[in-house]
């Protein structure tokens, strides 16, 4: 279960089994699990980085439409590149099994009840996708987190780029009521925008408001059902795939 949210423990650690008035003990377990985590991804940073692989973590609630944008983006790039995909859930490998259909590879991540990833279980996943690929390396490397705003921002799994996503139909309130989310990400994504008619949702206004919390998030606007956008996130994932091969 989750460590940070305090719906479980880690290793016989319960988070928020304080041991005495102070709260010392909640900051020692927290740094601790951190500082775990914090070394592992550095290793599977280094681990991309020998290989050459752009490595991404897509952050979001549930249902904000990470999987259908992996699989447009494995439909288009697909043709171009490998594309490797691991996949974070609770439970079920269904997602996964929606990005092998498009033709990506793809690895399920499931936690169990932890409501995010941990840089472990990514290292672990990434060896499995290693063999599935025949000892091959993805050019790029989705790394799916858990549907959550909250736990995924506080966990660096070795990824070049943070991407987080909010659809119109979640609201425009989520950078204020998760800022952390959005001051961790390199990368902001509205999507569905084909539902805007429908939905009291003001474009600018979010993009001003996640703006100032992070000034240098790279913001898109897309609909993976008409297209709107795509062609302008194809490219951005185009020339980051060359930068990481030089």
């Amino acid at each position: 279960m989750c460590d940070v949210c305090g719906c479980g423990n880690h290793e016989g650690e319960n988070l928020y089994k304080v041991s005495d008035d102070t709260g010392k003990r909640t900051v020692e377990v927290k740094e601790k699990l951190l500082s775990r985590n914090d070394a592992v991804a550095e290793s599977n940073r280094r681990h991309f980085d020998e290989k050459g692989i752009l490595a991404i973590n897509l952050i979001s609630s549930p249902g904000s439409g990470k999987t259908t944008l992996l699989e447009r983006t494995v439909e288009v790039l697909g043709k171009e590149m490998k594309i490797g995909v691991l996949e974070g859930d609770i439970e079920t490998e269904r997602d996964a099994e929606r990005v092998r259909a498009k033709g990506a590879y793809a690895v399920q991540l499931t936690t169990g009840g932890a409501c995010h990833l941990e840089a472990p279980l990514v290292h672990k996943g990434f060896h499995a996708l290693e063999k599935q690929m025949g000892g091959e390396a993805p050019d790029i490397l989705f790394i799916e987190n858990v549907g959550n705003l909250v736990c995924p921002s506080s966990f660096y799994l070795g990824e070049h780029i943070r991407v987080v996503l909010i659809s119109v139909p979640e609201g425009e309130d989520k950078p204020a009521k998760y800022p952390k989310a959005f001051k961790t990400s390199d990368v902001f994504i509205i999507t569905k925008a084909d539902l805007l008619p429908y939905f009291d949702f003001d474009v600018e206004k979010v993009k001003e408001e996640a703006l100032s919390l992070n000034p240098r998030l790279k913001v898109f606007v897309l609909s993976a059902k008409t297209g709107e956008g795509l062609d302008e996130w194809f490219s951005f994932l185009r020339e980051k795939v060359r930068e990481r091969k030089a």
